[in-house]
Parts: structure tokens; C-alpha cells; sequence
């Protein structure tokens, strides 16, 4: 059964009409098409999780193994990479890095769990805006620059009560537009960064399937991560670009990739091994010594709901 970022329940401004809350899974129907790209009904009502959940992320964290694919019962750690003191920040005498604002789609919802335990570990509040369903900021054409409105309204809010430090973005897999669009895009939101006192960090988006869903955009798709790229380029010191294919690879059906079952989402396992690659790239650029990965990976947050309803176990 597929789990779609467009099948998800849109964000509450981005909401037209009362729909049911995270619903993250969905078989896609042939009425879908690419005008109205709504978030299609069905999926799991409950989010039940497999015995041995709690535990998939154990102590092959940094072993990449397939995603979802739960580890035996061990209730401690080897000793190995994954309990290795966290490396000190490389770059002291960077922005100090306190407060954390995580922007992205669904993909971006599934790793949200995970992130936010590595940067409570650490030291550093986290909140997450991700949205099932929503968090573009690509003003492109189609339904999906009404998507990016409400992605600035929910990040309006956000700023105005959290107050990061740093606004981290992951391209999502709906930034559709051009080039062009997509680069102004980016601007404008390292520009609501500096006018809140932080500063923006894009991240490319994991490899994931191209299905019939998403075919009809995949020069959108590849032109995204080029596009945050220059947009970095251009504005040196407010916004940082990060090349996530360094730890995903490039091609989503390669156990590195560790999607999950729909070629898409991450699990617990891939979720954890991204936020500790990311606690590390923030502690090269910023004021911040991540969390040693067996402070915080097997913590409660590898029940959270979402894991459940992409069947992760």
C-alpha cells in the first residue's frame, strides 16, 4: 500500500474543508491527476505498531540495513559507532545554534520524530511544522503555490512564537515549478529567516520512487536541489545547502536509500540515521555539539504514530 505526500492531510491553513488529521497512507486511486492533487482517503485508521518496534533502531543505527525491518529484542547497545562520543562543533565561532524550526512535507513528518529527540539530546529546542500533505514554499504554478501561501502562514506563526535560531528546510517532493521559480522561492524564505534573526539551512531530499504520481514533474523534481543549491550560492551567510545524497545515495530502491515500504517515507531506522547525519552537519556549521546517537535512539519517539501508519515494525 503506497503512503503519498499528496494523499496527506494538508496543513490547517492549507485546509479547505475538514479532513482526517496525519493520515499518511493511501492506495492511489486513477481519479488522481495532477490539477487537483488532493490527498486521497483510505490507509490505516489505527496507528498500531509491530512487536519489536520500540527496538528497530537498536544498535545498527548507522548500519543502513532495509528500513523497517525491526532488530532483535536487545535492550542495550554494542559499543560501536552508534554510542561514540558525538564530535565537538567544528565551527565555534558560528551562529550558536538553540532553537531549531524543521520545515518539509511527509517525508519531512517521518524523520520529525527522530530530529527532534537528537536535538533535545543535544541541548537545542525543536519544533516541527512539516506538514503530510503540505510545507512547499515553491511558488510555482498550479495548485501547489496555494500550498506554498499557507507554508508561509504556518511559518509566520511559527516564528512569531518560537523564535529559532535556524529555519531548516527539506526541498519536498512537490516543488514544482521552474528553476527560476524555485530558486525565488528559496529567497524569499531565507529572507523571512533574516527578517526573524536566523538563518536558513535547505536540505535535499532523500531519493525516493517516481511513480505514475509524480512523473509528470521529474525535471521539477531534479532541478529543485540544483536550484537551493544556487540560491545558497547567491547569498552566502543566510542561507547553507546540504547535499543529503552523501548519506541517502542517489537511487531510492537501494537499501542505503532506507525507504520504506512505499519507496518513499522513512522508518525508525532511516529516520534515526538521518538526524544523526544531520546533528552532524550542524555542528560543523553552528555553536552546537550533537548528542551521541545512543543518548536518544531508542527513545519513546520511535512509537510515534506516523511509524504505524507506513507500517513500520
Amino acid at each position: 500500500m503506497h503512503s503519498k505526500h499528496m494523499d496527506q492531510t494538508p496543513s490547517p491553513s492549507q485546509q479547505s474543508a475538514p479532513t482526517a488529521s496525519s493520515a499518511l497512507s493511501a492506495t492511489p486511486g486513477p481519479s488522481a491527476t495532477l490539477a487537483a492533487p488532493v490527498r486521497r482517503s483510505g490507509g490505516l485508521k489505527t496507528p498500531g505498531m509491530a512487536a519489536g518496534a520500540l527496538l528497530v533502531v537498536g544498535t545498527s543505527l548507522l548500519a543502513l540495513t532495509g528500513c523497517g525491518n525491526a532488530q532483535s529484542g536487545k535492550s542495550g547497545n554494542d559499543g560501536g559507532a552508534a554510542s561514540a562520543a558525538a564530535s565537538p562543533a567544528e565551527n565555534k565561532g558560528g551562529k550558536q545554534l538553540s532553537k531549531l524550526l524543521w520545515m518539509g512535507d511527509s517525508i519531512a513528518e517521518a524523520e520529525a520524530p527522530a530530529l527532534g529527540a537528537a536535538m533535545k539530546a543535544g541541548g537545542v529546542e525543536f519544533k516541527s511544522i512539516a506538514s503530510a500533505g503540505g510545507g512547499t514554499v515553491v511558488k510555482g504554478d498550479g495548485p501547489t503555490a496555494a500550498f506554498a501561501d499557507g507554508t508561509f502562514k504556518d511559518l509566520s506563526k511559527a516564528v512569531g512564537s518560537f523564535h529559532p535560531d535556524v529555519i531548516a528546510y527539506q526541498v519536498t517532493t512537490y516543488d514544482w515549478g521552474t528553476p527560476a521559480q524555485q530558486s525565488s522561492s528559496y529567497e524569499r524564505l531565507a529572507k523571512v529567516a533574516e527578517d526573524a534573526g536566523a538563518e536558513l539551512v535547505i536540505v535535499s531530499a532523500p531519493p525516493f520512487k517516481i511513480d505514475e504520481f509524480y512523473k509528470g514533474h521529474e525535471a521539477a523534481i531534479a532541478s529543485a536541489p540544483k536550484a537551493a543549491e544556487e540560491a545558497a550560492g547567491k547569498n552566502a551567510g543566510q542561507i547553507r545547502y546540504l547535499d543529503a545524497s552523501a548519506l541517502w545515495g542517489t537511487d531510492s530502491a537501494a537499501a542505503k536509500a532506507q525507504r520504506s515500504k512505499d519507496g518513499i517515507h522513512s522508518c525508525q531506522q532511516g529516520s534515526a540515521a538521518f538526524a544523526n547525519w544531520f546533528g552532524q552537519q550542524l555542528g560543523k556549521q553552528y555553536s552546537f555539539t550533537p548528542a551521541a546517537a545512543d543518548r536518544w535512539a531508542k527513545g519513546s519517539w520511535t512509537g510515534d504514530k506516523v511509524y504505524g501508519q507506513l507500517k513500520c515494525g
